[in-house]
């Protein structure tokens, strides 16, 4: 039976089940990704890939309505946000297109001898991607776009649940008239999975998901001596020092960490506050909580849809429970019904508690009470993550302080949910190793080539 299947989160219904590749399909996937780059990455121009890239991302607005159904069938996100999933991947990947220039172009630098030297950036080679089910086509954009645009080929192996989206990606860049083999999706297990990373034509490896997951892909990459970059989850803080606004700062608040219903490794989870700030800000922000409207993903009125399955809603509720019974207060919700979670709010998590250090994937944040800024910042910096975080307050010299203080890839000061494509997207510690979308995407699968030339 395969692990490949269409399972609505909303009701438990298995809606289609998709057979796993064989590894005769999974040797023809590799070859025909390596031809492809062979006789097609290295030969076309970079104007004709950005080209194709660009037709991708005219096929993801004219296609948004059915692509947009489908994760919501297969992860359960509200319409709204799985329609804002489908504009943001267009958006990255013309992005990509629009830059092509800057991506692939020569830098040239003064040496010390007489003659020229360049950097000539060229393609490495077949690429596999393992991407997670959070984001089906935002993942795969930031992704697959800047490495196609070098001239890099992708085989993707996209979540189990995502057998639908991925194919539907695959389709879209036949579509646009990328060659055979330039973009390979697989129904792939973990087994084939370590075999393509295995085989000496794949370059490199890119991951987005778990810890495990990406550790476990970091190995096989390292004992084959090949490029991994990765993506992990976070357990990003959100400090609010001070405010003019406090309405303000909790809508942003709220709006931030029940994006995807709550399944976002950038969103703010541990939301730590000034002690003259904190009462009312958890009075408030527990309101806006309570006020979620938690149902199907395809209903109007829905803001928080079901979590992606079953599992992650009970380990959801797993940790809440611990963390209760560990000594944090329960402010509100908590309880679950299938797969849909109530937005949740813990209160006096200390150290000693197992959240403290651990991600809550899903509607649920804990707040901390601090009494300066550097509290807030030793607290923030606390854990082993490292992916985004968020400040805010009135003071611009505090901001900077702050900024330069948390150990994070991503700060974002005032504002949330400003992710763009030209920014890069990345993480320090146990949150990952590279940097995705931005100008810096395009450096991660690229041969920096010297070319040095006599006088």
């Amino acid at each position: 039976m395969s692990d490949y299947a269409v399972v609505n989160p909303a009701t438990g219904e298995t809606l289609a089940t998709y057979p796993t590749a064989t590894d005769a399909e999974i040797a023809q996937a590799i070859a025909a990704a390596n031809s492809a780059y062979l006789t097609w990455g290295r030969t076309t121009s970079a104007a004709e890939r950005a080209a194709l890239v660009r037709k991708v991302a005219e096929l993801h607005r004219e296609r948004r309505d059915a692509l947009a159904a489908i994760v919501v069938r297969e992860m359960g996100k509200p319409l709204s946000h799985a329609e804002g999933e489908v504009d943001f991947a267009a958006d990255i990947i013309e992005y990509y297109a629009d830059n092509f220039e800057t991506i692939t172009a020569d830098q040239p630098f003064e040496i010390l001898g007489e003659g020229t030297a360049v950097i000539r950036r060229a393609p490495i080679g077949p690429l596999l991607g393992i991407m997670p089910w959070n984001f089906p086509y935002y993942q795969v954009a930031r992704f697959a776009a800047p490495n196609l645009v070098l001239g890099n080929t992708i085989i993707l192996k996209h979540a189990p649940q995502c057998p639908e989206s991925s194919a539907a990606m695959e389709q879209m860049f036949r579509d646009a008239g990328f060659p055979e083999g330039a973009f390979v999706n697989v129904y792939a297990t973990n087994e084939q999975a370590k075999a393509i990373i295995e085989d000496p034509r794949v370059a490199g490896v890119s991951v987005t998901g778990s810890e495990r997951a990406g550790a476990a892909v970091a190995a096989v990459a390292g004992a084959n001596l090949k490029k991994v970059a990765l993506e992990m989850g976070g357990s990003d803080p959100f400090i609010l020092l001070s405010t003019d606004d406090l309405d303000a700062v909790v809508e942003a608040a709220a709006e931030a960490r029940l994006d995807n219903s709550g399944q976002s490794c950038n969103a703010p989870k541990r939301f730590i506050v000034i002690d003259s700030l904190y009462d009312e800000f958890v009075e408030k922000f527990t309101s806006a909580m309570q006020e979620q409207v938690v149902g199907d993903g395809f209903a109007e009125d829905t803001t928080v849809g079901p979590l992606s399955s079953l599992a992650a809603a009970e380990r959801l509720e797993d940790q809440v429970k611990r963390a209760v019974a560990q000594g944090a207060t329960l402010v509100t919700g908590g309880t679950r019904e299938g797969s849909f979670f109530t937005p949740t709010v813990l209160t006096g998590v200390t150290p000693e508690n197992d959240i403290y250090r651990e991600e809550l994937f899903g509607p649920a944040s804990s707040i901390y009470r601090v009494a300066s800024e550097d509290e807030a910042v030793a607290l923030a910096n606390d854990t082993g993550y490292g992916l985004g975080s968020y400040v805010y307050t009135t003071d611009e010299a505090q901001a900077e302080r702050v900024a330069n203080g948390i150990d994070a890839g991503m700060v974002y000061v005032n504002i949330v949910l400003a992710d763009s494509p030209e920014l890069p997207f990345g993480g320090v510690k146990r949150s990952g190793t590279s940097r995705e979308m931005g100008l810096l995407a395009a450096d991660e699968f690229v041969n920096k080539k010297l070319v040095r030339v006599g006088p």
